[in-house]
Protein backbone atom coordinates (compact mmCIF):
# COMPACT_ATOMS: atom_id res chain seq x y z
CA UNK A 1 0.00 0.00 0.00
CA UNK A 2 1.60 3.49 -0.91
CA UNK A 3 2.35 5.60 1.75
CA UNK A 4 -0.27 8.89 2.49
CA UNK A 5 0.66 12.28 1.48
CA UNK A 6 1.84 14.67 4.51
CA UNK A 7 -0.90 17.08 6.08
CA UNK A 8 1.02 19.47 3.75
CA UNK A 9 0.57 17.98 0.74
CA UNK A 10 -2.83 17.38 1.05
CA UNK A 11 -3.70 21.35 2.13
CA UNK A 12 -1.64 22.52 -0.73
CA UNK A 13 -3.91 19.51 -3.07
CA UNK A 14 -6.77 20.99 -1.75
CA UNK A 15 -5.80 25.20 -2.07
CA UNK A 16 -4.70 24.04 -5.29
CA UNK A 17 -7.55 22.53 -6.57
CA UNK A 18 -9.83 25.12 -5.27
CA UNK A 19 -8.17 27.64 -7.30
CA UNK A 20 -8.49 25.33 -10.28
CA UNK A 21 -12.38 24.78 -9.75
CA UNK A 22 -12.95 28.45 -9.31
CA UNK A 23 -11.12 29.23 -12.77
CA UNK A 24 -12.86 26.76 -14.50
CA UNK A 25 -16.57 25.99 -13.08
CA UNK A 26 -18.52 23.30 -14.57
CA UNK A 27 -16.22 21.18 -15.70
CA UNK A 28 -15.76 17.90 -14.05
CA UNK A 29 -13.69 15.76 -16.14
CA UNK A 30 -11.36 18.46 -16.04
CA UNK A 31 -11.15 18.59 -12.33
CA UNK A 32 -10.82 14.62 -12.26
CA UNK A 33 -8.23 14.59 -14.87
CA UNK A 34 -5.99 17.52 -12.75
CA UNK A 35 -6.76 16.50 -9.12
CA UNK A 36 -5.10 12.88 -10.02
CA UNK A 37 -2.01 14.21 -11.56
CA UNK A 38 -1.33 16.79 -8.65
CA UNK A 39 -1.84 14.31 -5.74
CA UNK A 40 1.23 12.82 -7.31
CA UNK A 41 3.06 16.00 -8.67
CA UNK A 42 2.60 18.39 -5.24
CA UNK A 43 5.19 17.00 -3.24
CA UNK A 44 7.91 17.42 -6.31
CA UNK A 45 6.60 20.78 -6.53
CA UNK A 46 6.72 21.57 -2.84
CA UNK A 47 10.15 20.64 -2.66
CA UNK A 48 11.44 22.48 -5.60
CA UNK A 49 11.01 26.39 -4.97
CA UNK A 50 11.70 26.94 -8.87
CA UNK A 51 8.72 25.10 -9.72
CA UNK A 52 6.84 27.04 -7.38
CA UNK A 53 8.68 30.49 -7.80
CA UNK A 54 7.86 29.79 -11.90
CA UNK A 55 4.34 28.66 -10.93
CA UNK A 56 5.08 25.59 -13.26
CA UNK A 57 2.02 23.78 -12.12
CA UNK A 58 -0.72 26.74 -12.46
CA UNK A 59 0.60 27.50 -15.93
CA UNK A 60 0.61 23.54 -17.12
CA UNK A 61 -3.26 23.49 -15.71
CA UNK A 62 -4.16 26.91 -18.20
CA UNK A 63 -4.44 26.25 -21.71
CA UNK A 64 -2.39 27.95 -24.38
CA UNK A 65 -5.54 28.60 -25.99
CA UNK A 66 -9.13 27.27 -26.47
CA UNK A 67 -10.01 27.57 -30.44
CA UNK A 68 -14.34 27.78 -30.61
CA UNK A 69 -16.21 27.75 -33.24
CA UNK A 70 -19.67 26.89 -35.56
CA UNK A 71 -19.43 24.18 -38.18
CA UNK A 72 -22.83 24.64 -40.72
CA UNK A 73 -23.45 21.55 -42.87
CA UNK A 74 -26.41 20.77 -45.33
CA UNK A 75 -27.56 17.05 -44.57
CA UNK A 76 -29.18 14.91 -47.45
CA UNK A 77 -32.45 16.44 -46.89
CA UNK A 78 -31.15 19.77 -47.72
CA UNK A 79 -31.50 21.56 -44.58
CA UNK A 80 -28.50 23.63 -43.11
CA UNK A 81 -27.62 22.14 -39.19
CA UNK A 82 -25.00 23.51 -37.04
CA UNK A 83 -23.01 22.07 -34.76
CA UNK A 84 -20.11 23.37 -31.99
CA UNK A 85 -16.57 22.40 -32.59
CA UNK A 86 -13.31 23.34 -30.85
CA UNK A 87 -9.78 23.02 -30.52
CA UNK A 88 -7.77 22.98 -27.30
CA UNK A 89 -4.21 24.01 -27.42
CA UNK A 90 -2.69 23.03 -24.38
CA UNK A 91 0.99 23.07 -24.07
CA UNK A 92 3.99 23.30 -26.46
CA UNK A 93 6.88 23.34 -24.37
CA UNK A 94 8.39 20.53 -25.76
CA UNK A 95 6.97 20.21 -29.54
CA UNK A 96 3.83 21.42 -32.14
CA UNK A 97 0.66 20.51 -30.17
CA UNK A 98 -0.62 17.04 -30.92
CA UNK A 99 -3.89 15.26 -29.98
CA UNK A 100 -7.09 14.06 -31.12
CA UNK A 101 -10.26 15.24 -32.82
CA UNK A 102 -13.21 13.24 -31.45
CA UNK A 103 -16.96 13.53 -32.79
CA UNK A 104 -19.31 12.87 -30.20
CA UNK A 105 -22.74 13.86 -28.86
CA UNK A 106 -20.62 13.64 -25.23
CA UNK A 107 -17.71 16.46 -25.80
CA UNK A 108 -17.91 19.40 -24.33
CA UNK A 109 -15.17 21.80 -23.40
CA UNK A 110 -14.27 20.03 -20.36
CA UNK A 111 -14.23 16.80 -21.60
CA UNK A 112 -12.06 17.99 -24.53
CA UNK A 113 -9.71 20.34 -21.86
CA UNK A 114 -9.53 16.58 -19.92
CA UNK A 115 -8.06 14.97 -22.66
CA UNK A 116 -5.86 17.80 -24.14
CA UNK A 117 -3.92 18.04 -20.35
CA UNK A 118 -3.53 14.12 -20.29
CA UNK A 119 -1.82 14.24 -24.17
CA UNK A 120 0.79 16.61 -22.79
CA UNK A 121 2.03 14.25 -20.11
CA UNK A 122 1.40 11.22 -22.57
CA UNK A 123 3.33 12.76 -24.75
CA UNK A 124 5.82 13.57 -23.36
CA UNK A 125 6.20 10.42 -21.75
CA UNK A 126 6.60 8.92 -25.26
CA UNK A 127 10.25 10.45 -25.53
CA UNK A 128 9.24 12.30 -29.23
CA UNK A 129 8.99 15.89 -29.97
CA UNK A 130 5.23 16.64 -29.56
CA UNK A 131 3.29 19.29 -27.27
CA UNK A 132 -0.80 17.92 -25.95
CA UNK A 133 -3.91 18.97 -27.37
CA UNK A 134 -7.52 17.88 -28.30
CA UNK A 135 -10.15 19.09 -30.39
CA UNK A 136 -13.47 18.04 -31.65
CA UNK A 137 -17.28 18.51 -31.96
CA UNK A 138 -20.89 17.57 -30.86
CA UNK A 139 -21.16 16.83 -33.88
CA UNK A 140 -22.57 12.47 -33.89
CA UNK A 141 -21.13 10.57 -37.18
CA UNK A 142 -23.68 7.71 -36.25
CA UNK A 143 -26.40 7.24 -38.57
CA UNK A 144 -25.01 9.92 -41.03
CA UNK A 145 -24.67 8.89 -44.80
CA UNK A 146 -20.93 9.51 -46.52
CA UNK A 147 -21.67 12.58 -47.70
CA UNK A 148 -23.08 14.18 -44.82
CA UNK A 149 -20.36 13.16 -42.92
CA UNK A 150 -18.11 14.73 -45.67
CA UNK A 151 -20.21 17.86 -45.49
CA UNK A 152 -19.04 18.25 -41.95
CA UNK A 153 -15.50 17.48 -42.49
CA UNK A 154 -15.18 19.89 -45.43
CA UNK A 155 -16.75 22.71 -43.39
CA UNK A 156 -14.82 22.02 -40.32
CA UNK A 157 -11.56 22.22 -41.82
CA UNK A 158 -12.75 25.88 -43.35
CA UNK A 159 -12.37 26.75 -39.86
CA UNK A 160 -9.57 24.55 -38.24
CA UNK A 161 -6.78 24.76 -41.16
CA UNK A 162 -5.90 28.28 -40.00
CA UNK A 163 -4.62 27.14 -36.67
CA UNK A 164 -2.69 24.04 -37.37
CA UNK A 165 0.11 22.91 -39.48
CA UNK A 166 3.16 20.60 -39.18
CA UNK A 167 4.88 22.65 -37.15
CA UNK A 168 1.87 24.35 -34.82
CA UNK A 169 -0.93 22.14 -34.29
CA UNK A 170 -0.88 18.23 -35.74
CA UNK A 171 -4.67 16.43 -35.09
CA UNK A 172 -5.17 12.75 -35.59
CA UNK A 173 -8.40 10.70 -35.43
CA UNK A 174 -10.25 9.75 -31.73
CA UNK A 175 -13.78 8.26 -31.11
CA UNK A 176 -16.03 9.38 -33.74
CA UNK A 177 -13.27 10.55 -36.60
CA UNK A 178 -11.50 7.02 -38.27
CA UNK A 179 -10.18 6.78 -41.85
CA UNK A 180 -13.11 8.08 -43.30
CA UNK A 181 -13.12 11.28 -41.33
CA UNK A 182 -9.28 11.97 -42.02
CA UNK A 183 -9.37 11.07 -45.36
CA UNK A 184 -12.64 13.93 -45.84
CA UNK A 185 -10.47 16.34 -43.50
CA UNK A 186 -7.28 15.73 -44.82
CA UNK A 187 -8.38 16.37 -48.38
CA UNK A 188 -9.97 19.48 -47.52
CA UNK A 189 -7.05 20.79 -45.95
CA UNK A 190 -5.26 19.62 -49.17
CA UNK A 191 -7.73 21.67 -51.50
CA UNK A 192 -7.46 25.07 -49.27
CA UNK A 193 -3.51 24.95 -48.50
CA UNK A 194 -2.84 23.88 -52.01
CA UNK A 195 -0.34 22.15 -50.29
CA UNK A 196 0.44 17.92 -49.80
CA UNK A 197 2.16 18.00 -46.12
CA UNK A 198 1.92 15.66 -42.55
CA UNK A 199 -1.09 18.00 -41.02
CA UNK A 200 -2.76 14.99 -39.83
CA UNK A 201 -1.80 11.69 -38.45
CA UNK A 202 -3.78 8.66 -39.25
CA UNK A 203 -4.00 8.77 -42.80
CA UNK A 204 -4.73 6.06 -45.47
CA UNK A 205 -1.60 4.46 -46.49
CA UNK A 206 -2.10 5.78 -49.66
CA UNK A 207 -1.61 9.14 -48.98
CA UNK A 208 0.67 9.04 -46.28
CA UNK A 209 -0.17 7.04 -43.44
CA UNK A 210 1.74 4.66 -41.52
CA UNK A 211 1.43 1.41 -41.16
CA UNK A 212 0.13 0.01 -37.59
CA UNK A 213 -1.39 3.17 -36.81
CA UNK A 214 -4.54 1.56 -36.50
CA UNK A 215 -3.78 -0.93 -34.31
CA UNK A 216 -1.26 1.31 -32.51
CA UNK A 217 -3.08 1.83 -29.07
CA UNK A 218 -3.99 -1.90 -28.53
CA UNK A 219 -1.06 -2.86 -28.92
CA UNK A 220 0.81 -0.90 -27.31
CA UNK A 221 -1.41 -1.52 -24.42
CA UNK A 222 -0.60 -5.08 -24.50
CA UNK A 223 2.93 -4.06 -24.36
CA UNK A 224 3.12 -1.87 -21.50
CA UNK A 225 0.75 -4.57 -19.72
CA UNK A 226 3.63 -7.27 -20.29
CA UNK A 227 6.00 -5.29 -19.43
CA UNK A 228 4.49 -4.36 -15.94
CA UNK A 229 3.62 -8.26 -15.38
CA UNK A 230 7.42 -9.48 -16.40
CA UNK A 231 8.42 -6.31 -13.64
CA UNK A 232 6.83 -8.53 -11.43
CA UNK A 233 7.69 -11.83 -12.16
CA UNK A 234 4.81 -12.66 -14.19
CA UNK A 235 3.65 -12.96 -17.71
CA UNK A 236 0.52 -12.70 -20.04
CA UNK A 237 0.09 -16.58 -20.79
CA UNK A 238 -3.17 -17.78 -19.54
CA UNK A 239 -4.07 -14.73 -18.09
CA UNK A 240 -8.32 -14.19 -18.03
CA UNK A 241 -8.50 -10.48 -19.39
CA UNK A 242 -11.88 -8.46 -19.39
CA UNK A 243 -11.66 -5.74 -21.99
CA UNK A 244 -14.19 -3.28 -22.89
CA UNK A 245 -14.79 -1.69 -26.24
CA UNK A 246 -15.26 -2.85 -29.36
CA UNK A 247 -13.53 -0.13 -31.57
CA UNK A 248 -9.72 0.32 -32.84
CA UNK A 249 -8.03 -0.20 -29.50
CA UNK A 250 -10.05 -2.74 -27.86
CA UNK A 251 -10.27 -5.16 -30.96
CA UNK A 252 -6.49 -4.73 -31.15
CA UNK A 253 -5.64 -5.03 -27.80
CA UNK A 254 -7.69 -7.95 -27.72
CA UNK A 255 -5.80 -9.50 -30.89
CA UNK A 256 -1.99 -8.69 -29.37
CA UNK A 257 -3.30 -10.33 -26.22
CA UNK A 258 -4.42 -13.78 -27.94
CA UNK A 259 -1.24 -13.80 -29.67
CA UNK A 260 0.13 -13.29 -26.20
CA UNK A 261 -1.10 -16.31 -25.29
CA UNK A 262 -4.13 -14.78 -22.83
CA UNK A 263 -7.53 -15.65 -22.71
CA UNK A 264 -9.75 -12.18 -23.46
CA UNK A 265 -12.99 -13.16 -21.97
CA UNK A 266 -15.11 -10.17 -22.67
CA UNK A 267 -15.72 -6.83 -25.02
CA UNK A 268 -18.47 -4.69 -25.42
CA UNK A 269 -19.90 -1.58 -26.91
CA UNK A 270 -22.43 1.15 -25.70
CA UNK A 271 -25.46 -1.19 -25.12
CA UNK A 272 -23.84 -4.15 -23.63
CA UNK A 273 -20.84 -6.70 -23.12
CA UNK A 274 -20.26 -10.15 -24.56
CA UNK A 275 -19.09 -12.51 -22.58
CA UNK A 276 -17.06 -15.59 -23.86
CA UNK A 277 -16.21 -18.17 -20.16
CA UNK A 278 -14.16 -20.10 -21.97
CA UNK A 279 -12.40 -17.50 -24.00
CA UNK A 280 -13.10 -15.10 -27.25
CA UNK A 281 -11.51 -16.96 -30.70
CA UNK A 282 -9.71 -15.79 -33.25
CA UNK A 283 -13.07 -16.69 -35.49
CA UNK A 284 -14.89 -14.49 -32.58
CA UNK A 285 -12.18 -11.68 -33.23
CA UNK A 286 -12.59 -11.70 -36.80
CA UNK A 287 -16.90 -11.29 -36.57
CA UNK A 288 -16.32 -8.37 -34.27
CA UNK A 289 -14.25 -6.67 -36.48
CA UNK A 290 -15.97 -6.96 -39.74
CA UNK A 291 -19.21 -6.10 -37.19
CA UNK A 292 -18.00 -2.80 -36.18
CA UNK A 293 -15.09 -2.05 -39.25
CA UNK A 294 -17.44 -2.78 -41.89
CA UNK A 295 -20.80 -3.13 -41.01
CA UNK A 296 -20.98 -0.70 -37.52
CA UNK A 297 -23.57 -3.15 -35.84
CA UNK A 298 -24.24 -3.94 -32.07
CA UNK A 299 -22.34 -6.12 -30.28
CA UNK A 300 -25.40 -8.69 -29.12
CA UNK A 301 -24.95 -9.62 -32.85
CA UNK A 302 -21.69 -12.14 -31.81
CA UNK A 303 -24.17 -13.76 -29.25
CA UNK A 304 -26.63 -14.19 -31.89
CA UNK A 305 -23.81 -16.20 -34.37
CA UNK A 306 -22.48 -18.06 -31.29
CA UNK A 307 -24.03 -19.98 -29.03
CA UNK A 308 -20.53 -19.79 -26.88
CA UNK A 309 -21.20 -16.43 -26.12
CA UNK A 310 -23.34 -14.87 -23.40
CA UNK A 311 -24.63 -11.63 -23.74
CA UNK A 312 -25.48 -8.93 -21.27
CA UNK A 313 -27.53 -5.93 -21.96
CA UNK A 314 -26.93 -2.63 -20.62
CA UNK A 315 -24.04 -4.03 -18.34
CA UNK A 316 -20.27 -3.42 -18.40
CA UNK A 317 -18.07 -6.35 -17.80
CA UNK A 318 -16.26 -5.58 -14.36
CA UNK A 319 -18.11 -8.13 -12.71
CA UNK A 320 -16.73 -10.77 -14.78
CA UNK A 321 -13.59 -12.78 -12.65
CA UNK A 322 -10.18 -11.84 -14.45
CA UNK A 323 -6.64 -11.42 -13.48
CA UNK A 324 -6.39 -8.35 -15.57
CA UNK A 325 -9.38 -5.68 -16.31
CA UNK A 326 -8.51 -3.95 -19.73
CA UNK A 327 -11.06 -0.47 -19.94
CA UNK A 328 -10.56 0.37 -23.95
CA UNK A 329 -13.72 2.19 -24.20
CA UNK A 330 -14.15 5.94 -22.90
CA UNK A 331 -13.24 8.10 -19.80
CA UNK A 332 -15.12 6.72 -16.27
CA UNK A 333 -16.29 3.99 -17.04
CA UNK A 334 -15.05 2.02 -13.64
CA UNK A 335 -16.79 3.56 -11.41
CA UNK A 336 -16.05 2.98 -7.69
CA UNK A 337 -18.33 0.18 -7.20
CA UNK A 338 -16.85 -1.44 -9.96
CA UNK A 339 -13.29 -1.51 -9.11
CA UNK A 340 -14.96 -2.94 -5.73
CA UNK A 341 -15.98 -5.60 -7.97
CA UNK A 342 -12.75 -6.22 -9.70
CA UNK A 343 -10.77 -6.06 -6.49
CA UNK A 344 -13.56 -8.78 -4.78
CA UNK A 345 -12.44 -10.79 -7.99
CA UNK A 346 -8.98 -11.25 -7.43
CA UNK A 347 -8.37 -9.41 -10.31
CA UNK A 348 -3.89 -8.79 -9.94
CA UNK A 349 -3.61 -6.08 -12.65
CA UNK A 350 -5.69 -2.87 -14.65
CA UNK A 351 -4.35 -1.83 -17.60
CA UNK A 352 -6.12 1.60 -19.45
CA UNK A 353 -6.62 1.41 -22.93
CA UNK A 354 -8.97 4.34 -23.04
CA UNK A 355 -8.52 7.84 -21.58
CA UNK A 356 -9.17 8.67 -17.79
CA UNK A 357 -11.51 5.14 -18.05
CA UNK A 358 -11.23 5.01 -13.92
CA UNK A 359 -13.32 7.62 -11.52
CA UNK A 360 -10.81 9.03 -9.08
CA UNK A 361 -12.73 6.68 -6.00
CA UNK A 362 -11.80 3.69 -8.47
CA UNK A 363 -8.31 4.74 -8.48
CA UNK A 364 -7.74 5.49 -5.07
CA UNK A 365 -9.32 1.99 -4.72
CA UNK A 366 -6.91 -0.04 -6.73
CA UNK A 367 -3.78 2.13 -5.16
CA UNK A 368 -4.64 1.28 -1.75
CA UNK A 369 -5.57 -2.48 -2.89
CA UNK A 370 -1.71 -2.40 -3.95
CA UNK A 371 -2.36 -4.39 -7.65
CA UNK A 372 -0.83 -3.44 -10.66
CA UNK A 373 -2.53 0.02 -12.03
CA UNK A 374 -1.42 1.40 -15.48
CA UNK A 375 -2.85 4.78 -16.04
CA UNK A 376 -3.77 5.33 -19.38
CA UNK A 377 -1.44 8.43 -19.88
CA UNK A 378 1.37 5.52 -19.63
CA UNK A 379 -0.76 2.55 -20.88
CA UNK A 380 -2.47 3.90 -23.90
CA UNK A 381 0.58 6.17 -25.41
CA UNK A 382 1.29 3.68 -28.25
CA UNK A 383 -1.09 5.20 -30.38
CA UNK A 384 -0.06 8.98 -30.17
CA UNK A 385 3.38 7.61 -30.36
CA UNK A 386 2.59 6.14 -33.66
CA UNK A 387 1.20 9.71 -34.85
CA UNK A 388 4.64 10.81 -33.81
CA UNK A 389 6.31 8.10 -36.04
CA UNK A 390 3.72 9.46 -39.19
CA UNK A 391 4.96 12.52 -38.73
CA UNK A 392 9.00 11.41 -38.65
CA UNK A 393 7.77 9.75 -41.97
CA UNK A 394 5.64 12.23 -44.35
CA UNK A 395 9.14 14.64 -42.81
CA UNK A 396 11.63 12.30 -44.35
CA UNK A 397 8.94 11.47 -47.25
CA UNK A 398 9.63 7.54 -46.75
CA UNK A 399 7.72 4.51 -45.38
CA UNK A 400 8.97 2.15 -42.83
CA UNK A 401 7.59 -1.30 -42.88
CA UNK A 402 5.12 -3.08 -40.51
CA UNK A 403 7.55 -4.71 -38.83
CA UNK A 404 10.17 -1.45 -38.51
CA UNK A 405 7.42 0.85 -36.97
CA UNK A 406 5.98 -2.20 -34.83
CA UNK A 407 9.94 -2.67 -33.11
CA UNK A 408 9.88 1.00 -32.58
CA UNK A 409 6.49 1.32 -30.76
CA UNK A 410 7.51 -1.99 -28.38
CA UNK A 411 11.34 0.66 -28.05
CA UNK A 412 9.09 3.72 -26.77
CA UNK A 413 6.35 1.34 -24.87
CA UNK A 414 9.32 -0.21 -22.96
CA UNK A 415 10.84 3.02 -22.53
CA UNK A 416 7.83 4.67 -21.12
CA UNK A 417 7.32 1.38 -18.34
CA UNK A 418 10.73 2.54 -17.75
CA UNK A 419 10.02 6.15 -16.73
CA UNK A 420 7.20 4.98 -14.70
CA UNK A 421 9.62 2.71 -12.51
CA UNK A 422 11.97 5.26 -12.28
CA UNK A 423 9.73 7.93 -11.11
CA UNK A 424 7.57 5.41 -8.93
CA UNK A 425 9.17 3.10 -7.26
CA UNK A 426 8.35 3.36 -3.53
CA UNK A 427 10.32 0.73 -1.79
CA UNK A 428 9.53 -2.79 -2.42
CA UNK A 429 6.50 -1.54 -4.67
CA UNK A 430 5.83 0.38 -7.96
CA UNK A 431 3.24 3.31 -8.13
CA UNK A 432 2.80 3.71 -11.85
CA UNK A 433 0.35 6.80 -11.41
CA UNK A 434 2.77 8.88 -9.21
CA UNK A 435 5.65 7.39 -11.62
CA UNK A 436 3.69 8.53 -15.36
CA UNK A 437 2.60 12.06 -13.66
CA UNK A 438 6.20 12.61 -12.58
CA UNK A 439 8.07 11.21 -15.62
CA UNK A 440 5.77 13.39 -18.02
CA UNK A 441 5.93 16.71 -15.94
CA UNK A 442 9.85 16.82 -15.48
CA UNK A 443 10.32 17.19 -19.11
CA UNK A 444 7.39 19.74 -19.61
CA UNK A 445 8.39 21.71 -16.70
CA UNK A 446 12.08 22.12 -17.24
CA UNK A 447 11.16 23.38 -21.28
CA UNK A 448 9.07 25.90 -19.86
CA UNK A 449 11.28 26.96 -16.81
CA UNK A 450 13.75 27.37 -19.84
CA UNK A 451 11.90 29.69 -21.79
CA UNK A 452 11.01 31.93 -18.67
CA UNK A 453 7.58 34.13 -18.48
CA UNK A 454 6.02 32.72 -21.96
Amino acid sequence: MPARPSKAVRSAVDHFMKGLIKRNPGEPEFHQAVQEVVESLMPVVLDNERYQQEEILERMTEPDRVIMFRVTWEDDEGRFRANRAWRVQFNNAIGPYKGGLRFHPSVTLSVLKFLGFEQVFKNSLTGLPMGGAKGGSNFNPKGKSDHEVMRFCHSLMIELHRHIGEDTDVPAGDIGVGAREIGYLFGQYKRLENRVTGILTGKGLSFGGSHVRTEATGYGCVYFCRQMLEEHGEDLKGKKVAVSGSGNVALYAAQKLQEFGARVVTLSDSSGFIHGPKGLTKKHWAFVRDLKEKRRGRISEAADKFKEIEYHDGKRPWNVPCDIAMPCATQNEISAKDAKALLKNKVMAVCEGANMPTELDGVHAFLDAGILYAPGKAANAGGVAVSGLEQSQNALRLSWSADEVDEKLQTIMKNIHAQCVEHGKDGDTINYVKGANIGGFVRVAEAMSAYGAV
